[in-house]
């Protein structure tokens, strides 16, 4: 499961790199990205692909099972590979849609290594893409407006001491496949990156040092 994200390009560097516009302006800012958080998204409109803000995580509901009330909507921020066509999951009806694939530009991701209550954050980058995207999915919500989330397969096996799921990071190649293609051709993006393209960097930064705050983005 992928819960941070990076992104260290300014916005107006990803709609350069994106060939992307910006028609909504926002006070989202690039940087460090959590479950839950305002991040941006690449995606597909009226032909044109334009960059936008929003919540990272479609919203779950579940009832309190001591008071049968219901709780407060939790961010589901990863889409499993093998649920994206499967019948009866909260994916399938996004991913069968075109127009609700988008691209998540980021610079790194992170997971939490080490013992409870002494996590660290390992990031890794793409040496070879700088700026990257992974595979991402994007749907309106009465929550929180706007929502995305992000596709994961397995880890490759370099990575399993890490975690044993990575993001689904695309080449640049298949972007314009992954926004536009069939369901049935979109679905054999979904594969893991080169392990010896992946750039790992175990850190002493607390998993837990800030958190951003969770909100839909509000606009200027």
């Amino acid at each position: 499961m992928c819960n941070l994200i990076t992104l260290k390009a300014s916005v107006d560097e990803v709609a350069s790199h994106f060939k992307a516009r910006r028609p909504k302006p926002t006070n989202a800012s690039p940087g460090d990205v959590w479950k839950g958080g305002t991040g941006f998204v690449v995606r597909e409109v009226a032909g044109a692909r334009q960059v936008d803000a929003m919540v990272w995580g479609f919203p779950r509901h579940s009832l309190n099972k001591r008071t049968g009330q219901p709780n407060k909507p939790t961010h589901v921020n990863n889409a499993r590979d093998d649920k994206l066509m499967s019948p009866y999951n909260m994916w399938r009806e996004w991913f069968l849609q075109p127009a609700h694939r988008c691209l998540i530009p980021l610079s790194a991701f992170a997971e939490a290594v080490g013992p409870p209550g002494q996590m660290t954050r390992t990031w890794i980058s793409i040496a070879d893409q700088p700026l990257a995207a992974c595979a991402g999915l994007w749907r309106p919500t009465d929550e929180w407006g706007d929502s995305y989330t992000m596709v994961m397969v397995d880890a490759v096996a370099e990575m399993l001491d890490i975690h044993d799921r990575m993001p689904v990071i695309l080449h640049p190649a298949d972007h314009e496949r992954w926004l536009r293609a069939p369901a049935e051709e979109a679905v054999t993006l979904v594969t893991q990156y080169p392990a010896g393209a992946l750039i790992t960097d175990h850190t002493a930064e607390p998993w837990t040092l800030t958190r951003q705050k969770l909100g839909p983005p509000r606009l200027l």
